[in-house]
């Protein structure tokens, strides 16, 4: 299979039709052989019901539909799973993503040998709510991924499929998935300016406590791609510095006072420095080693309750 097409939705009803008959028609007119998939995310409206009789109609048409609300990063991660084509596209449900961009991600991935595409919406059809807060993002998460993309938070995206095999994506890390596929090893990473269209139907999902939570998660990704497997890497070094901070201390404190008679040591600042150093040593260090047991015995976190399913094996 050429192409497998990933959609993660909330409550898209209105979207899908069109959503639906634009990726078909740029696919066929291209002879792509495909899949689309369609995770729906716990929707209160009619989304699953039109996802319904799209399969009814077309045994190309899959979906998961989620009991609840999960979040983006879960519906991805499980259409990820699913995922059978060679080259793997993500995108929105909102018709914000234009499906005509699909070809030539697709190229770039199979021609130009790229692991992943990001799509670069130099022009946006968004509120200043939404603008500011992603320019501000984008700009952090260059600075600390040390990864050159304009826009990385773009729904539009191309994966070799091997990529989306490789990774885990929970939390709001939708949004860094390029950095967690160069961490993983995958480091040609390109990108594309893509046409971004206004919202046609429906009202944005985006809300300042996801930009809040996608700092968070970045904070936490770089320290899982750094010390994920390796904790007291982190925590050894620094908890045994603290400790022999505070015991070298303690040591000179104990022959001022046995061969220097100095007395009421316990009375000077120095010595409460040296007994919590030696504290905060001891805790750092045994909650690396914690870690460490954590870290090589965590279950997958990614297990989420899935109500029903089209065209696809419940026990995948």
């Amino acid at each position: 299979m050429d192409i497998s097409v990933v959609i993660a939705l909330l409550n898209e009803e209105e979207s899908l039709p069109e959503l639906r008959s634009w990726i078909e028609r740029v696919l066929q007119e291209h002879g792509f052989t495909y899949e689309i998939i369609f995770i729906d995310d716990g929707s209160s409206d009619g989304s699953w019901k039109v996802i319904e009789q799209f399969a009814r109609e077309d045994q190309a048409i899959k979906a998961v539909k989620f009991r609840r609300n999960y979040g983006k990063s879960a519906a991805l991660n499980q259409g990820f799973w699913h995922a059978q084509g060679d080259v793997v596209v993500t995108m929105d449900a909102d018709l914000q993503d234009n499906p005509d961009e699909i070809p030539s991600l697709v190229k770039m991935i199979r021609d130009d040998g790229y692991d992943l595409v990001s799509g670069w919406k130099r022009k946006r059809y968004d509120p200043l709510t939404k603008t500011i807060p992603t320019k501000l993002y984008n700009w952090a998460t260059r600075r600390i991924t040390r990864i050159d993309l304009h826009d990385f938070n773009c729904g539009l995206k191309a994966y070799r499929n091997e990529v989306v095999k490789s990774i885990e994506v929970y939390g709001e890390m939708h949004r860094y998935i390029p950095a967690i596929a160069k961490w993983a090893g995958f480091e040609k990473i390109g990108e594309k300016e893509v046409q971004h269209q206004a919202r046609k139907y429906g009202q944005t999902k985006f809300g300042w406590e996801r930009f809040i939570n996608g700092f968070l998660d970045l904070m936490s990704i770089t320290f899982i791609s750094r010390f994920g497997k390796r904790p007291m890497h982190l925590f050894g070094p620094i908890g045994t510095a603290l400790f022999v901070v505070g015991f070298a201390i303690a040591l000179v404190l104990a022959y001022q006072k046995i061969f220097m008679g100095i007395a009421r040591i316990n009375e000077r600042p120095l010595f409460d420095f040296g007994i919590l150093a030696m504290q905060l040593g001891t805790i750092i260090f045994v909650g690396g080693f914690l870690a460490e047991l954590v870290s090589r015995t965590a279950h997958d976190r990614n297990r989420y309750l899935v109500e029903k399913t089209i065209h696809l094996k419940d026990d995948e």
